[in-house]
């Protein structure tokens, strides 16, 4: 299956054409022929004789970007004056920056910003080290952590390729959560180092999110610093997933009147995501869970491609020992969630499942089955990309999990903050409203932050982990005057 043009690759082009009738449309005409998605045109300048437009076309990859303007170029009578490809150029300069939140433009105010008058801070904050939270940006912070081992489906590309994800990320964050974030890309794939490094820049952070580390050393990693660490420390690849999945498949199961307890699941790939996920699903009541890696089914006695982390995961899912490929055992299943590859599941094996399957082929860029294939059998899709409905993103879970953690001061994202959050996006989609193309809300939905953060905070709470009782500011006093 080709993919759709993308905004993602699309480039916007100046060009110089005659100034009569029939000469733009045989511009459109082309960029049609040669696959490419006209998107905005507008007029730069025209006389009588000739114009100058600014138009931008919407391509499937690179490739096919390069064979769009190969075709523009064929047109003799049109000069095509600039080419910008439109990813790189909003990438131009980085896409976050530090900014000033008080004035600084007299010395009354240079002083109590910074010296003599900082000092006073300090102090205060040697007395007292919580009051960080309080008195500097720690309280709205979240370092956003990789090693570059596991970037988006690029693999191990290295923690300076990484950077334009995290600067992604902590974009997300500010836009999305309210919450500041910053990239730390580190230059060391060892397991050791990172947790010492993560552990001495803590300090000035409210919280960690760690980022496209790979498997099965995040879980090494982030178990670690869970345990040693008194902020929340949160592995979005694992965890957010998670929320996201579950919060559909809840609503999912409304469409086809099924219940958790009575399902069979087979999760494709037991990565990070795969594993959080087979976890929280559990964790919901689930009972029969399946997962498959590149050898197939685990079950318990497994011993090919095992690890700490496997062996875990065999002796808590398939309680029949299934073995087989996917295809083996997603016979009879109610539910398929792929986080792998593509070619994973074909329209056959989707015939074999249990009435009203639930398909849920989150490889991206290419599912582990296109969705028209998989379309006529099953009764809902849901795919990790956006030109698809029922988009499983991250973004809808972690921007109000540290918001709300944040809160509250959390020490910690515990299994019931994380139910509480997937639960929280589940109800923003109305019994009216759902639909098999509508299980989920969408990532611009403005309700999705504050219900996730409240639910959030609330379960916090209750569960014992949040310093405070609903994200009040401690009284001034706590300044000794």
């Amino acid at each position: 299956m080709p993919a759709m043009p993308s905004a993602s690759c699309s480039f916007t082009f100046r060009i110089r054409l005659p100034n009569r009738p029939g000469m733009f449309a045989k511009l459109a005409t082309v960029i049609g022929q040669a696959g490419g998605n006209l998107d905005d045109v507008t007029i730069v300048s025209e006389n009588r004789k000739e114009m100058v437009r600014s138009v931008t076309v919407g391509a499937r990859d690179i490739a096919h970007e390069h064979a769009v303007m190969r075709a523009i170029r064929g047109l003799t009578e049109m000069t095509v004056l600039e080419v910008a490809d439109r990813t790189f150029a909003a990438h131009e300069g980085g896409k976050i920056e530090i900014a000033g939140r008080r004035p600084l433009v007299n010395p009354d105010q240079l002083a109590i910003a910074y010296t003599p008058g900082v000092a006073r801070i300090c102090l205060a904050i040697a007395d007292d080290p919580l009051r960080t939270h309080r008195l500097t940006i720690k309280h709205n912070t979240v370092a956003v952590v990789t090693d570059g081992t596991a970037v988006l489906g690029l693999g191990d590309i290295g923690p300076e390729a990484a950077l334009p994800v995290m600067e992604g990320k902590a974009l997300l964050f500010r836009d999305f959560g309210g919450v500041n974030a910053f990239p730390l890309c580190l230059a060391t794939k060892d397991p050791d180092e990172i947790v010492a490094i993560v552990k001495a820049v803590a300090p000035g952070f409210g919280g960690i999110n760690l980022e496209d580390i790979s498997a099965p050393r995040c879980f090494e990693i982030e178990e670690r610093l869970r345990r040693e660490l008194d902020i929340p420390v949160f592995h979005d690849d694992q965890h957010g997933t998670a929320v996201v999945i579950l919060a559909a498949l809840t609503n999912a199961l409304k469409l086809v009147g099924k219940t958790a307890a009575q399902l069979k699941v087979v999760v494709c790939g037991v990565g990070a995501a795969g594993v959080a996920c087979s976890r929280i699903l559990l964790a919901a009541g689930v009972k029969n869970v399946i997962g498959c890696d590149r050898a197939g089914a685990l079950y318990k006695g497994r011993t090919e491609n095992m690890n700490a982390v496997k062996e875990w995961y065999a002796a808590h899912t398939n309680p029949e020992g299934l073995r087989g490929k996917v295809s083996d055992v997603v016979a009879g299943a109610d539910v398929f969630v792929g986080v792998s590859a593509p070619g994973m599941l074909t329209a056959e094996d989707i015939q074999r499942m249990a009435p009203r399957p639930i398909v849920f082929a989150l490889a991206n860029p290419t599912p582990e089955i296109p969705p028209e294939e998989a379309e006529p059998y099953a009764a809902v899709i849901a795919t990790g990309r956006s030109d698809y409905p029922n988009q499983i993103n991250n973004v809808l879970a972690f921007p109000g999990i540290f918001r709300g953690a944040l809160d509250c001061r959390a020490r910690t994202i515990n299994e019931a903050m994380e139910l509480a959050a997937a639960r929280a996006i589940a109800g923003l989609v109305s019994d009216a409203e759902l639909r098999a193309d509508e299980i989920i809300p969408s990532a611009f939905d403005p309700r999705v932050c504050p219900a996730v953060a409240a639910a959030v905070q609330a379960a916090a709470i209750a569960t014992g982990v949040a310093r405070l009782g609903g994200g009040e500011v401690p009284p001034f006093d706590e300044l000794k005057w």
